[in-house]
């Protein structure tokens, strides 16, 4: 009869287990591809809301407060009290929604938006190749916004590069690495589940949002940030590390699948990816320039790929083409193998 009891027990608590398995699954799943929906149709965020620019606002704060110390300790500190700061205010907003799982699904699906930019990172180059074909100047001051370069005198085969290079360079930091992170943490708590698992869950992304947005503004060997931007720079350098090499075997992938030179978007990759001064940047930049046959330069700074066809504005609607078969191959592949792996558990 002891022996019965403990195996009802048992069996109750697996069920109850796999209860609140399928439940964090189903979320997983639902607030990912609801918010992915967000990003595609709707953009972005207001930017008086959006979180990015409230990041900004906090990472100001403390390099104001840190700069003047002139070593490596202000961006350490920097990194700390913005990281500390997000938590606080991340942990406020769960806490206010978690009372109702509905508004808390609606307001981690918003949240969760921001931390990745499909949207923008496409349209972006788009906006520039028309305003190329409109007016070359207009394309200029287009471009300014994307890259730190000067953007006065540039060719149009020049501005091509510029958008193929920053369009490229930003779907490891703008949607693989956060995704990502995201099912990865996701998977570990299907495995060890902790206490207030959401929470956690949409705190990994956002801490690489800010991670990569602390970069964007600090991550310069400018003589006033070359102290307080060199840590928030190692460690967006660490966490592309193997997002960006994934970034750049799916761009090798879907140059295949789009019948443009796969074979040389890989050899390209492999041999052009370390010439840039970012450790992970070159990977999707020399893919991509593999696959269109075509230069990406920077000038005093890199070239990658080869000189096989000139450059002409049409090359940046292959790439973003190249692009979006990128993101769409990479997020079926994470669905796929989170769900494999949550029917094998």
């Amino acid at each position: 009869m002891i022996e019965y009891n403990e195996l009802i027990n048992k069996l109750m608590f697996t069920n109850v287990n796999d209860i609140v398995s399928l439940k964090l699954f189903l979320f997983v799943i639902f607030t990912f591809l609801l918010s992915l929906a967000i990003d595609i149709i709707l953009g972005e965020l207001p930017g008086r809301i959006h979180p990015v620019v409230i990041m900004g606002s906090i990472i100001n704060f403390f390099k104001n407060m840190f700069i003047n110390i002139r070593n490596r300790l202000s961006g350490v500190l920097t990194v700390l009290c913005a990281g500390i700061v997000l938590c606080i205010l991340l942990l406020v907003i769960y806490f206010i929604f978690k009372i109702n799982i509905v508004l808390l699904f609606i307001v981690f699906t918003i949240l969760l938006s921001s931390t990745y930019s499909v949207n923008m990172l496409l349209q972006t180059a788009i906006d520039v190749k028309d305003d190329l074909n409109e007016d070359i100047n207009k394309a200029r001051r287009s471009v300014s916004y994307l890259v730190s370069r000067d953007t006065d005198e540039l060719t149009e085969s020049f501005i091509v590069s510029a958008v193929i290079e920053s369009l490229t360079e930003n779907i490891t930091d703008s949607y693989v690495a956060p995704i990502l992170y995201f099912f990865i943490f996701a998977l570990i708590i299907l495995i060890c589940p902790i206490e207030n698992h959401l929470y956690f869950l949409l705190l990994i992304p956002m801490l690489y949002r800010l991670s990569n947005t602390m970069d964007a503004m600090l991550g310069y060997k400018s003589d006033e940030l070359i102290h307080i931007g060199f840590f928030p720079a190692k460690i967006d350098d660490i966490l592309n590390y193997i997002p960006s090499r994934i970034a750049g075997l799916f761009v090798v992938i879907s140059a295949f699948i789009l019948g443009l030179d796969g074979k040389n978007s890989f050899n390209v990759m492999m041999r052009d990816a370390r010439k840039c001064p970012s450790p992970n940047s070159g990977y999707t930049m020399a893919s991509t320039a593999g696959a269109l046959n075509i230069q990406l330069i920077k000038k005093d700074t890199y070239i990658l790929g080869d000189s096989n066809k000139e450059i002409v504005a049409d090359d940046i609607s292959k790439a973003v083409n190249l692009s979006k078969l990128s993101i769409v191959l990479f997020t079926i592949t994470v669905i796929v193998l989170f769900t494999l792996v949550y029917v094998i558990l």
